[in-house]
């Protein structure tokens, strides 16, 4: 014998439901300041005299695409407990890397930040680049993580309604790879630049 049937939500519900639904364009990134280190390898080796400014105040706001992020877990498969029943159970969290695109200005500040960033994550042989002998010794995490990366959703009435947002907040993030950028003849675009960043994990803030 059927159940009881669901009511149907009434059109003026459905339509204040849908009418609330969140908007992709609004946001906001933003970076703490870098490791002194780091800062000091992209003043000198790529000419950015102030890095720790950009990264600041320019950066987040030069972000044009960014992503929320996601996670999983991993998980072991255990079977007998019950006859015919195999059963999974967490073990580890995972988080996956995260996907930025950014605005490169006219100086290319961005490009050279984003490029010496990564640049000193594998600069710790201080052998000559152009050397035949050149080789790679990579930097202890410690030096090229950013303590706190976040990126904050909001609504354009934030003003009216401040607790409309959700806030992330990363922790020891470093650009992970960095996308090719086209370049042709022909109609002008906007340059870009892809960045993937790895981070240990993130906090949800509301």
């Amino acid at each position: 014998m059927a159940g009881p049937q669901p009511k149907a939500i009434p059109m003026r519900n459905a339509q204040e439901l849908f009418g609330k639904i969140a908007l992709t364009n609004h946001y906001e990134v933003s970076f703490s300041t870098l490791n002194q280190s780091v800062l000091n390898h992209i003043k000198t080796k790529f000419n950015v005299p102030d890095a720790a400014n950009f990264i600041c105040r320019k950066t987040g706001v030069l972000c044009s695409e960014a992503s929320l992020p996601t996670t999983s877990y991993a998980t072991a498969e255990v079977k007998g407990d019950f006859m015919g029943i195999p059963q999974e159970f967490a073990h580890t969290r995972l988080y996956t890397d995260i996907d930025f695109t950014f605005y490169v200005d006219r100086d290319y500040n961005n490009l050279k930040v984003f490029e010496g960033w990564m640049d000193y994550i594998s600069s710790g042989s201080k052998a000559t680049k152009t050397s035949s002998n050149y080789h790679r010794r990579f930097q202890y995490p410690e030096t090229y993580k950013c303590d706190t990366m976040h990126i904050t959703k909001f609504e354009k009435d934030i003003e009216k309604n401040p607790d409309r947002k959700i806030s992330y907040q990363f922790f020891n993030t470093f650009p992970k790879s960095m996308t090719s950028i086209p370049v042709s003849y022909g109609a002008a675009d906007l340059l870009k630049v892809n960045v993937s960043f790895n981070y240990d994990r993130y906090v949800v803030k509301v």
